[in-house]
């Protein structure tokens, strides 16, 4: 028996787009058709009334085209890989983010919708009648002017329901359809399924089934009733992400979409053809049914159906149209057919359809999809019904997007754990999103709050931002030390120590004003007030004070040098202006303040021989954990840390700053910082600034006023951890946080739903009351013993420290050994 050579042709005979003009696509048959590239909303950030409106918004824009128009939505989902980006600037801990995530595969998204206006109705056009199938190939004349011109009308109209709705429009150019010398073209990246910009053509084979060079194509189809449920819908909850108190949403055709981890693309049809026809044959067939209803039940139930059909499309306005969607997924190993199978089926499972393995007409469904070719698609593989369950079956998420702007900080996508950029601070205020930049971070014991932080300021600082930190239990120690910071901490043998009297050049009003409250802290009581008189003097001391050391260069300015010229010079010029004891106690004054002076008690506290200018110092952290129940060194301290934050706000023009201040109910424990705060959040925004207050308390935000009338209000980010263990008190955290019902839910997801055999935690940011996305924070070796709280690992690391290497060979070799271990 000998072997019979199939025919074979050329894609150049075969392929059906005659021209393209003007961004439009024309095939041969006469069909113009206006592609586009969609922006959909990301994955997980929608609520079930979001779907509804953007079904809605589907459904309007389809009831504006002109009949014998085809709605083409094609999604692709290809496998790639997260490209590092090594600069060398980076710093060390960049560089590692970067390796650790370097070539780490996720699914890319790609979303192009094509609207096609053919000459006239195909409903009866078969797999027989396309282009692949002809053997002569005669281009139709082109439709009227008259025609083309309700076309693109009805095309504009389309796009501006959708871009109200939130979807993003890019008209496809001529170079981008048909691609240049450098780079490929949509057209050849679909008929070679190559996203790649030099994606070299293919052969393609039907002799069995569809081969498109090396990639072995299967294809399910939805193109009859039958394969569908009783119902479609606009969203389906997701059982992993939902508890028992909230339910979780994702789009109806998600199953088949991100969530279908494997290359494919998901085609949507949606033909409208002419309405008034389309109910006039139904009206027919439903007489014909009705007068051989008598000799079969199944007659009499067809019957039924179409009587429901046309009583629905009359009594509600409804658009027939026909219908159908279909998954050409591929793999280039024989042995993974049979997983590849069992995964797409699964996922159409999922979505309540019947998996239908579309063998016969595959090549007949990938020719159709080509760009500008949906009007050649095969009537047989359609099925009627109305554009709002149509709708249903369209992808309307998309892949996790970076900001645009070049500021921000790398977090990862909850599908795969590729690194996202996200601007939690410019962009949304540019966008209008959020007023302020200040932040609110919430999370229970060990939820990974200060890992996330220490993950944010590191960034930030690295990108030039001034970052103080107000912290209790050295959580940022370590990154201190690495980014070559000042950390003040109390120790018995290395007391905590300020020189809030040091400034370079002369100090401005506000620094005088704040040198004038320290000095009043310490003489007087919280419930002694200060006199006219006595505030003068004070001011007069200082004025004078400065004077004399620029008078005499070689004496240092300190809280010494300061009480030295009060017992000397401003003692002679209090006498020689007769200020009397009543309106001066200078006696009093010096006895009070001795005690700060050389060899009394605090002599230490504000004479630090560190000539520390904290103004210029980018990166400051206050650790109080050990005297924020001392009665004179936290009010002390305070003061220091108002008064170093306040200049950095007055004097870095033109430079970002933060601070940061760690379990807030510690920092606000006396009033001067609870009105300090209150200012803080008011008007930091306005020196391009931030605060972030971080509690793990629910109980902070519940009952303190400060917390809940200031910072909240006063916060425009809100930053959460997970808080599943105050599931029983979430009704009031919600009220209080004004959280909606959407944000609920995307809250109690968090580390629901984890990626196995990777350490990660989940974080939840909302940003004004529109936009909250939940993002992992996954980090390199290098990262997570920078930031780490646990104290075993930071005895290791410190001990590497004391043993001589710096903070960076020892953070590099403390996480060498964790990878060797595994």
């Amino acid at each position: 028996m000998s072997n019979l050579l199939l025919p074979s042709a050329t894609l150049e005979q075969k392929q059906p787009i005659y021209k393209i003009e003007s961004d439009c696509l024309i095939s041969k048959n006469g069909d113009v058709t206006v592609a586009f590239r969609l922006n959909l909303p990301e994955i997980y950030t929608l609520a079930q009334h979001d779907y509804e409106a953007l079904h809605s918004a589907f459904v309007k824009a389809v009831r504006l085209l002109p009949n014998h128009t085809v709605v083409h939505k094609q999604d692709w989902f290809v496998e790639d890989k997260y490209t590092a980006s090594f600069e060398e600037e980076a710093t060390m801990l960049s560089h590692a983010y970067e390796r650790n995530f370097n070539e780490r595969p996720f699914l890319n998204h790609y979303c192009y919708l094509f609207l096609t206006k053919t000459p006239s109705s195909r409903e009866n056009w078969t797999s027989l009648s396309t282009l692949l199938s002809r053997s002569k190939i005669v281009p139709k004349e082109m439709m009227n002017e008259k025609l083309l011109s309700s076309f693109f009308n009805a095309v504009g109209q389309f796009v501006r329901v959708l871009s109200d709705a939130g979807i993003g429009f890019t008209q496809l150019t001529d170079e981008e359809l048909t691609g240049t010398e450098k780079k490929t073209g949509l057209l050849e990246k679909y008929l070679s399924l190559n996203m790649s910009d030099v994606a070299p053509m293919t052969d393609l084979d039907f002799t069995q089934g569809l081969k498109v060079g090396h990639k072995i194509c299967q294809c399910y189809s939805l193109g009859n009733l039958d394969d569908l449920p009783m119902a479609l819908s606009t969203s389906a909850r997701h059982s992993n992400l939902s508890t028992d108190y909230t339910n979780f949403f994702v789009g109806f055709s998600s199953p088949v979409g991100l969530s279908l981890n494997c290359n494919h693309l998901y085609n949507q049809y949606l033909f409208v053809d002419d309405p008034a026809k389309t109910l006039k044959t139904f009206e027919k067939k439903r007489d014909n049914l009705n007068a051989l209803s008598l000799y079969s039940r199944q007659n009499a139930i067809n019957k039924e159906f179409y009587d429901q059909y046309l009583n629905e499309a009359h009594s509600e306005q409804k658009l027939p149209v026909r219908a159908h969607a279909n998954v050409f997924a591929w793999t280039e190993r024989e042995a993974e057919l049979k997983e590849l199978r069992e995964r797409v089926g699964g996922g159409i499972t999922l979505m309540g359809c019947k998996a239908r393995e579309n063998t016969v007409d595959i090549g007949a469904l990938f020719w159709a999809g080509i760009p500008g070719n949906a009007g050649d698609f095969p009537s047989e593989e359609t099925f009627y019904t109305f554009a709002e369950p149509a709708c249903c079956l369209w992808s309307v998420e998309t892949n996790y997007r970076n900001s645009s702007s070049p500021f921000g900080i790398k977090l990862s996508d909850r599908i795969t754990g590729k690194p996202v950029h996200v601007d939690i601070s410019d962009e949304p205020r540019t966008k209008g999103i959020i007023a302020n930049r200040n932040k609110f971070v919430l999370g229970g014991s060990g939820s990974g709050k200060s890992f996330f932080t220490n993950g944010m300021v590191r960034q930030y600082h690295e990108q030039g931002s001034h970052v103080l930190i107000v912290d209790t239990g050295n959580s940022y120690k370590g990154l201190c030390e690495l980014r070559k910071g000042v950390y003040f901490t109390y120790e018995e043998k290395k007391p905590i120590s300020f020189n809030p009297f040091f400034v370079v050049g002369s100090p401005d009003v506000e620094k005088r004003l704040s040198l004038h409250n320290l000095l009043v802290m310490l003489w007087k009581r919280e419930n002694e007030d200060v006199s006219q008189s006595e505030y003068v003097s004070i001011s007069s001391a200082l004025t004078q004070y400065y004077q004399w050391l620029a008078a005499n260069t070689d004496i240092q300015a300190s809280f010494n040098t300061f009480y030295e010229f009060l017992q000397g010079p401003f003692k002679s010029y209090l006498d020689t202006e007769k200020v009397r004891e009543q309106d001066f106690d200078m006696h009093n004054f010096l006895y009070v303040l001795k005690p700060y002076y050389r060899g009394g008690e605090y002599d230490y506290l504000l004479n630090s021989e560190q000539q520390l200018d904290l103004t210029r110092e980018s990166f400051i952290v206050f650790e109080i954990d050990n005297i924020k129940d001392h009665p004179i060194l936290f009010p002390v301290v305070t003061l220091v840390i108002m008064d170093t934050f306040l200049q950095k706000m007055r004097q870095l023009e033109g430079v970002r700053k933060m601070i940061l201040i760690e379990e807030a109910w510690k920092a606000i424990a006396t009033p001067a910082m609870a009105d300090y705060l209150k200012y803080l959040f008011k008007t930091v925004r306005k020196f391009q600034g931030e605060a972030v207050v971080v509690t793990q308390e629910v109980k902070d935000i519940l009952d303190n006023p400060v917390v809940k009338d200031t910072i909240i209000t006063q916060s425009d980010c809100m930053i959460l951890l997970d808080l599943r263990k105050f599931m029983g008190k979430f009704d009031e955290i919600q009220e209080v946080l004004a959280l909606s019902e959407k944000q609920k839910a995307l809250v109690l997801s968090i580390n629901q739903d984890r990626r196995q055999n990777v350490r990660y935690n989940e974080v939840y940011i909302g940003l004004g009351t529109t936009v909250a996305t939940v993002y992992g924070v996954e980090v390199s070796k290098e990262e997570y013993v920078t930031y780490t709280t646990e104290q075993a690992e930071k005895i290791v690391l410190f001990n590497k420290v004391k043993s001589g290497l710096s903070m960076e060979a020892a953070i590099q070799s403390y996480a060498q050994e964790l990878r060797e271990a595994g």
